[in-house]
């Protein structure tokens, strides 16, 4: 799957591979950034616009209080 233009995704779409990729493929968000070649800042910007932000702690996207 391409991942590199984020911007074709919806980001309900995005968030669930985001966080299958982290739970299955890579041990941190910069890992799976550089593996799919793909801008940091439009993925946490698409997801936070959803109220998500990455968790280094359980390497996932979660809800975060607004």
């Amino acid at each position: 799957m391409d991942l590199s233009n984020v911007g074709n995704l919806d980001s309900i779409i995005l968030l669930g591979i985001v966080n299958e990729k982290l739970r299955l493929e890579c041990d941190s968000f910069e890992e799976l950034v550089s593996m799919y070649e793909m801008d940091i800042e439009s993925v946490v910007g698409k997801l936070d616009v959803l109220g998500y932000q990455y968790d280094p702690l359980t390497n996932q996207f979660k809800a975060y209080q607004r």
